[in-house]
């Protein structure tokens, strides 16, 4: 094999959940499973601490993406092990749904 790296970057980029295309959210669906995200988050979207991010009119794919790398572990930091018990029950459809319903906020 002549590019060994090169393969196995494509290979890799193949199964990144990053490449994943997002299933449609549905804002409506999605409100409804945001109660334990506004404790930080705030009940619009603006989080009431400095240290937590504002989610309102985020980019849909941005929050799944970023949901989706809490869960995979490739983002951490701080607040990630919480972020991951938050998220490990939801399906990627109320992931989905949930950054749809926060991408629509204005």
């Amino acid at each position: 094999m002549r590019y060994p790296f090169f393969t196995a970057s494509i290979i890799t980029l193949l199964f990144s959940s990053s490449l994943m295309a997002m299933p449609d959210g549905d804002a409506t669906k999605g409100e409804i499973k945001t109660p334990s995200c506004r404790f930080c988050h705030g009940s619009n979207g603006i989080a009431p601490r400095p240290d937590y991010p504002n989610l309102k009119g985020q980019q849909a794919e941005y929050l799944y993406n970023s949901m989706q790398a809490y869960l995979d572990g490739s983002r951490t930091g701080g607040m990630s092990s919480m972020m991951k018990a938050q998220l490990k029950n939801l399906s990627d459809q109320d992931i989905a749904d949930i950054s749809e319903y926060y991408s629509q906020m204005k």
